[in-house]
């Protein structure tokens, strides 16, 4: 064995999501040979990438060096889409957005699950409920009822962040009484959101993840003219209906106004699945349209989450399904989604200019 010999076996194993292998893309380093052993290092953006680089890694040398004993160490490490002007959220490294063009198709569900999934990953997350009409980042996440507590910092008064399940939450949910309706004019709405940017003490977040309102108004203006956002995640169900709403989405955030990354399209509710019967799916709005969409845009497909009775209960009872290990489908699920968005999120860094707030005339 060689260290040429090694990297050409490691060349030929290409990253998912992308057109490179490990070699090209510099994620190997530090190749040590002893006797029949080599080990070295990979650095990785996701903790999920381990088992597959593992396997391919070994099989790859053993092909050319049979019997070889193969020792990887990893290095998780979390690319930063910020330019050098961070006067807005300095120590958060990627805000991802996910949107929808309408309503009841799971945009919150997916937000919780997202971020609670990378999370567990051992990143550093949090997440900002953006639907000031109808926030329900609360009820998800179990701190309905909850108030964040304030901070004085250098004579400015600051709002510390629920800390729950390992990411800091905050919503205008956790300000207002829930049985009282927020009668708000846009600009008010605007506002408020801007108070959860500059007001609420985030800290160090590799993530984080905000949880936008149905449609393209507004608010999603607002977000992207104040923060700089990496990327957005949209979310729609197989149905027509849904993904000609979708189509509307994608075309606001990727139109030559805005110009915010794709990371990619996610399809949930897209089969039905019964618990008595796990290996059974009904295609109850249809099937394959979030796949085409994504083809249409020419943007990725991030994968399917199923329509599955636990996964509302646990939104519903403050118990996200991605923490259900009893239930392998949907956490399963969650937990690719997460490793598919943070692949997504490492390619758009290595490959875009720093993300930038947007400027716009009108």
């Amino acid at each position: 064995m060689t260290e040429q010999s090694i990297k050409q076996s490691l060349a030929n194993i290409q990253v998912p999501g992308t057109n490179q292998d490990l070699i090209s893309l510099k994620m190997v380093d530090a190749i040590q040979l002893t006797a029949n052993k080599v080990s070295f290092t990979v650095t990785i953006v996701h903790p999920m990438m381990k088992t597959f680089i593992t396997k391919a890694c070994t099989e790859a040398i053993q092909e050319l060096h049979p019997g070889a004993e193969v020792d990887i160490r990893f290095i998780t490490q979390i690319g930063n889409s910020r330019s050098d002007d961070k006067k807005i959220l300095p120590e958060v490294k990627n805000i991802i957005a996910v949107g929808s063009g309408k309503g009841g198709v799971g945009k919150s569900t997916v937000s919780v699950n997202l971020a609670l999934a990378l999370a567990q990953s051992g990143a550093k997350v949090g997440i900002l409920d953006a639907d000031i009409y109808g926030p329900s980042i609360p009820i998800m996440l179990g701190i309905r009822g909850e108030r964040p507590m304030m901070k004085d910092v250098d004579g400015k008064g600051k709002i510390i962040p629920i800390d729950v399940m390992g990411i800091k939450a905050m919503s205008i949910g956790l300000l207002v009484d829930d049985k009282q309706a927020i009668v708000w004019r846009g600009p008010m709405a605007s506002s408020a959101l801007k108070q959860f940017v500059s007001d609420v003490m985030w800290g160090e977040l590799d993530y984080l993840i905000l949880d936008l309102p149905p449609g393209t108004g507004d608010i999603h203006l607002t977000m992207v003219q104040t923060i700089p956002v990496t990327g957005a995640v949209i979310v729609t169900t197989p149905q027509e209906v849904a993904l000609a709403d979708a189509k509307k989405a994608i075309m606001m955030f990727d139109g030559p106004q805005i110009k915010v990354p794709i990371l990619g399209l996610i399809e949930n509710m897209s089969y039905f699945t019964p618990a008595e019967l796990p290996d059974n799916k009904y295609y109850i709005f249809g099937q394959g349209g979030g796949p085409q969409l994504a083809e249409q845009f020419k943007v990725p497909f991030l994968g399917e989450i199923p329509l599955v009775q636990s996964i509302r209960e646990g939104g519903d009872d403050g118990q996200p399904a991605v923490l259900n290990e009893e239930n392998k489908i949907t956490s399963e699920a969650f937990n690719n989604l997460a490793a598919a968005v943070a692949r997504q999120v490492s390619i758009r860094n290595a490959n875009i200019d720093p993300t930038k707030v947007v400027e716009m005339n009108g």
